[in-house]
């Protein structure tokens, strides 16, 4: 999928600032693997902690939703980030600058998901089987 995306992305850009969107493409897969690893976590603590799944039960059916949320609700979460956080029509912004301000957004997000979600993935006691942070 990464390497049609960029195949189409290319072809739509007209091949222009080419560094910047393979760079943009990189960080937005950094980021889809941050957040399905979070999402992914988050269900195999409590299914296969309770014992209800196996671990390869629970891998699959996280890969159909994960995959399924994402391309079924994707869409509308784009739309919500693309207009409906910030309104560009009040500040005096190139589009460049909006690459640039998008792009530290993303990897700023990526980065604390990493974090976090490892922090976090820290917490559990596996010879207690439950969570106690001590940070």
């Amino acid at each position: 999928m990464t390497s049609y995306f960029l195949w189409w992305g290319l072809d739509y850009t007209m091949r222009q600032q080419t560094t910047l969107f393979i760079v943009a493409t990189a960080f937005g897969v950094f980021m889809a693997f941050n957040i399905g690893g979070n999402d992914v976590a988050n269900s195999f603590g409590t299914s296969v902690g309770a014992g209800t799944l196996t671990i390869p039960q629970a891998l699959g059916i996280a890969a159909i939703f994960e995959v399924s949320g994402a391309v079924l609700a994707g869409g509308e979460v784009t739309d919500t980030i693309r207009s409906g956080i910030v309104d560009l029509d009040g500040l005096s912004v190139t589009p460049n600058q909006f690459i640039y301000v998008m792009l530290s957004a993303l990897v700023a997000a990526a980065f604390w998901l990493l974090f976090a979600t490892k922090k976090r993935s820290a917490c559990f006691d596996h010879s207690l089987h439950y969570w106690r942070c001590d940070w």
